[in-house]
């Protein structure tokens, strides 16, 4: 992974989210994310940082669940033809099932999109 990887996600997710200033970005301590420029970047977005303790694996859990339900539930059972494939298979896993169909029992069986909009009303109510 690189700098420049982590920061064109970065640029989509704020470009797709329009997160408010304030937002904590949370990361591992991995070299692309203490980069001067990446650094840089959240400061530019107005986020504020939060990075895992060192050597604290835990800190990072739910992320790493995350990757494991990915590579479980998607990556492994298929073989891609380019890597085109791969990131628009990835992407239509995320955004569609992960995202807005796939249930957690973490959030009480609903999606992390019912989760977040249920959330969103009550921080308006």
């Amino acid at each position: 992974m690189t700098q420049a990887l982590t920061a064109q996600a970065l640029w989509r997710a704020v470009a797709n989210k329009r997160p408010p200033a304030g937002v904590i970005h949370h990361s591992d301590r991995g070299r692309q994310y203490c980069a001067h420029d990446y650094r840089k970047l959240v400061e530019q977005f107005g986020m504020c940082t939060s990075m895992s303790r060192k050597g604290n694996c835990f800190d990072n859990a739910p992320m790493e669940s995350f990757w494991g339900s990915l590579k479980n539930e998607m990556v492994h059972h298929q073989r891609y033809e380019t890597r085109a494939h791969a990131e628009t298979a990835i992407r239509e896993y995320i955004e569609i099932f992960y995202n807005c169909q796939r249930r957690h029992s973490r959030l009480g069986y609903q999606s992390p999109a019912v989760f977040a909009e249920a959330f969103k009303h009550l921080q308006a109510a």
